[in-house]
């Protein structure tokens, strides 16, 4: 029989997957109000797509001023901790393995998320341009532009590399197998990344070194809470998601992996620009990260099955995340496997509501299944 590279199994540090495929993070907004708790539907729709080697959560906030949108699930109170464990619960007793992503998004936000606080990030830079949603409580829930966030002092940097900390203790008491830190998509650790997004003058701005900082004291932070092999980042080195943009990404962002190679965590995740003109990651760059990175290296943007497994056979990539496909395919694994046809998703659907777009898509089989009866 043909050798699929989708289907070998891998081993994830102390973890065994039993294929390549990722279900990468999607931000969905169903969490329980008030207090963004997880819950039992969101249990039913990760559990549904078990079938994935690996599944990471949604971004989910490590402190209530890390929070970006509207309805999206926090790790930092016991209620949510508690809600989580009945979501890893319902993934681990159909046989799959998660990761929580913790994020903090920085001054992606507005003040009518943080309770009235003003954002804050690495530099006080407004994304211009780039709408948050919000629901205040008192007008209709809708899309709201960002603020100007105020610069971290250090004592801000020390608090929240705390958080960062606290929130992986809380994802290994919430059940999952382990934590991805959001240091993509123009979040709080990109922006001190990015060169156009940080302009501080003290440790953590200007050179290249100074930048990777923060990046590094959050690593360090929570490799030291819940162990390196349990913990994986993702990077975007071209997108522009946000406003935030580098200079010179490449030396930035190899200069990244290196780093993340040297402090040992088990996966580096890769988010590639995927709307229609974006610009393309070169071969050579993707080689690049392979030759800095020693452990798993995760791509997701726009894969299909032949494109997973070409990138699988080259060998600048150990697994491959498929976004979109699995919103309305709770049986990706399986499609990709017989080469079935994909439904579609609903794109109304994708943000807020309850069931409908969120657990309702059928199984392939369970379509198949009157016309073979």
């Amino acid at each position: 029989m043909h050798h699929d590279h989708l289907f070998c199994p891998l081993r994830l540090g102390q973890l065994h997957l039993n294929n390549r495929i990722v279900m990468p993070p999607m931000t969905r907004s169903r969490a329980s109000q008030p207090g963004d708790v997880a819950n039992a539907m969101m249990a039913t729709y990760y559990a549904q797509r078990a079938g994935a080697g690996l599944i990471i959560s949604e971004g989910t906030q490590i402190d209530p001023m890390g929070k970006g949108y509207a309805w999206t699930p926090g790790i930092h109170s016991a209620e949510q901790v508690a809600g989580w464990k009945q979501v890893t619960d319902a993934v681990h007793a159909k046989g799959g393995t998660m990761f929580a992503q913790l994020w903090h998004v920085g001054r992606v936000t507005h003040p009518d998320n943080l309770g009235g606080a003003q954002p804050i990030s690495s530099s006080a830079i407004q994304a211009k341009g780039v709408k948050v949603f919000v629901d205040n409580g008192s007008d209709a829930p809708g899309f709201v532009e960002t603020v100007t966030p105020r610069a971290m002092t250090q004592a801000d940097i020390d608090q929240v590399v705390g958080q960062f900390r606290q929130a992986a203790r809380n994802a290994m008491l919430a059940g999952f197998d382990g934590i991805e830190l959001h240091a993509a998509n123009g979040y709080l650790i990109n922006q001190f990344l990015d060169s156009e997004s940080n302009t501080r003058t003290d440790g953590y701005g200007g050179s290249l070194e100074n930048r990777l900082r923060f990046l590094k004291e959050v690593t360090e932070a929570v490799c030291s809470e819940i162990g390196a092999d349990r913990v994986g980042v993702r990077l975007a080195p071209l997108t522009t998601l946000n406003g935030t943009v580098d200079a010179n990404p490449q030396e930035t962002y190899l200069a990244a992996a290196r780093l993340l190679g040297r402090l040992d965590v088990v996966y580096l995740h890769v988010a590639e620009a995927d709307w229609d003109d974006a610009p393309l990651m070169a071969e050579s760059f993707k080689q690049g990260l392979r030759d800095a990175f020693p452990n798993t290296l995760i791509y997701a943007g726009k894969y299909d099955g032949e494109r997973a497994r070409a990138a699988l056979e080259a060998g600048w990539a150990d697994m491959i995340g498929f976004g979109r496909p699995f919103v309305a395919n709770p049986d990706l694994p399986e499609r990709l496997r017989h080469g079935y046809p994909l439904a579609p998703h609903d794109p109304a659907t994708l943000f807020g509501g309850g069931e409908k777009g969120l657990t309702d898509y059928p199984t392939y089989q369970a379509i198949a299944q009157p016309h073979t009866a």
